[in-house]
């Protein structure tokens, strides 16, 4: 049905004229709230209007006061929101659906950009009608109820599903920086490791054409197993001194001085390249000197290639603990003291970018509590992310864990600038955010908080006025069954 539009405009859509009998048949199709009985909609149209809304009309925006429920006619109208510097579409409602502002609702203001994607009819009943629609309209209500309990399940699954996926973002990006450095490592550390093994073939092959008997390889046993010994840490003018004067000492007997560097790592000092030269001479000599610097590069490679591949095996190990991707969502024995060192490994880059320390203090007698594992890593995560978030360049972070009772105490611990009074009560809120636009959700505290609930836990936070101190502090019962005695 087509309505003409009437001059009068409101600040979301045109008016429309058509009489009551026109806009009761537009409700009666309606697909959610048609199968109203007929008094119901006979109210809604006494105290409603018709509007039209153009294509791309602004419905909300951040900010905007709550005032309508929207019933959809015709058209469509999405919801987008910014998330990380990126808008992105949300969620959408189509003619036949009721959006906007429900009864019970506590919306006050509106939280994402809303707009009507073509032209759209909607009927509009403003939140001062909502006393006399709840106790008129119980069908109607009921059917607006669930409507926003669906709706409002909607948007927790998302928004759950959207915190995770950035806060799995932000320790990805820190996990890549991190496996970076070992990677690298491990990389040229390998490729060294094959020239010093083409070395060794190359200096066997001569030693092996020299038959050289017992007693001098014995002596060349020796001082390959003396280069094999770490040596003890030079300062820079020492070392260069003695790499000198090994250097010196191969050009002496005009043997290739660019073994001079193994050797000094090693520790071999002029005197016991004496005592080999003793025993064996010119190109034997030489071999011997090539074969033994070789085997020491290639054991420090070898070092060298281990620890960096155990770093990376740390910090895989550390995110498959973190996001417990191999568990069952399941309650189960939880090592918190390891759940809050692989929150800290995993952001430490972001410690890092800013100067700042992290500080970890866990009791030894902190138990294995039973837990939802990401869930808990989850809720460390935000906290120890927010403080860092809230420290200036060289600040410091405290994590402290300790067994209180029947309980065991979470801190994370801040020298940041504080929470200002006048937006203490409101920062476990969803949305809620004092982060510039594009850079927080709003929704970090609000899912610490509910997960720290579904562990029958609480949480409490203090702050220090001017800033200095501020401390979040998640009481955890040792026994789950036992959570609501704290």
């Amino acid at each position: 049905m087509t309505l003409p539009a009437t001059a009068m405009r409101t600040p979301h859509g045109t008016i429309l004229t058509a009489s009551d009998e026109e806009i009761l048949a537009r409700l009666s199709a309606h697909r959610a709230l048609g199968g109203a009985p007929r008094e119901e909609l006979e109210w809604l149209v006494a105290h409603g209007e018709l509007r039209r809304l153009n294509s791309g009309e602004v419905v909300g925006a951040p900010g905007w006061e709550a005032n309508e429920l929207i019933v959809l006619l015709t058209g469509r109208i999405t919801v987008y929101q910014s998330r990380q510097g990126s808008r992105r579409r949300v969620a959408e409602w189509h003619a036949g659906e009721v959006t906007g502002l429900y009864p019970y609702s506590r919306m006050k203001n509106g939280v994402s950009d809303v707009i009507a994607e073509v032209e759209t009819d909607t009927f509009i009943v403003m939140r001062d009608q909502f006393d006399g629609l709840t106790r008129d309209c119980p069908e109607i209500t009921a059917t607006l109820v669930h409507a926003m309990v669906d709706r409002a399940r909607m948007f927790t699954s998302t928004d759950w599903q959207d915190e995770k996926m950035m806060s799995l973002g932000k320790l990805s990006a820190g996990l890549a920086h991190e496996l970076n450095n070992p990677a690298s490592a491990a990389s040229r550390s390998a490729t060294s490791l094959t020239d010093s093994i083409t070395q060794l073939a190359a200096a066997s092959r001569v030693l092996e054409a020299a038959r050289l008997n017992d007693g001098q390889l014995a002596r060349i046993e020796a001082f390959r197993a003396a280069c094999a010994v770490d040596a003890t840490r030079l300062n820079p003018i020492d070392r260069s001194d003695l790499e000198e004067e090994i250097a010196d000492w191969l050009d002496a007997r005009a043997i290739d001085n660019a073994s001079a560097e193994a050797l000094v790592d090693a520790g071999v000092s002029t005197a016991l390249l004496d005592q080999l030269a003793g025993v064996i001479q010119g190109e034997a000599l030489a071999a011997a000197i090539r074969w033994s610097a070789a085997y020491r590069s290639a054991c420090s490679l070898a070092t060298d290639v281990k620890r960096a591949t155990s770093r990376i095996y740390e910090l895989v190990s550390a995110v498959k603990r973190f996001t417990y991707m191999d568990r069952a969502a399941v309650a189960e024995p939880f090592d918190l003291a390891a759940g809050l060192r692989d929150t800290v490994l995993l952001l430490t880059t972001k410690a890092r970018d800013k100067s700042a320390r992290v500080t970890l203090e866990i009791a030894d007698d902190v138990p294995q509590i039973p837990a939802f594992g990401a869930e808990l890593n989850q809720v460390w995560s935000n906290l120890i992310d927010n403080a860092l978030d809230a420290i200036g360049e060289g600040g410091h972070v405290t994590v402290r864990a300790a067994r209180k009772g029947g309980s065991v105490v979470v801190s994370v611990i801040d020298d940041g600038a504080g929470v200002p009074e006048d937006i203490k009560a409101k920062i476990f809120d969803p949305f809620f955010t004092t982060k510039p636009v594009g850079r927080g959700t709003g929704l970090g505290l609000d899912i610490v908080r509910r997960a720290v609930e579904h562990h029958r836990a609480r949480i409490e936070f203090e702050s220090a006025a001017g800033g200095g101190r501020t401390e979040f502090k998640v009481v955890l019962p040792t026994d789950s069954s036992r959570g609501d005695q704290q």
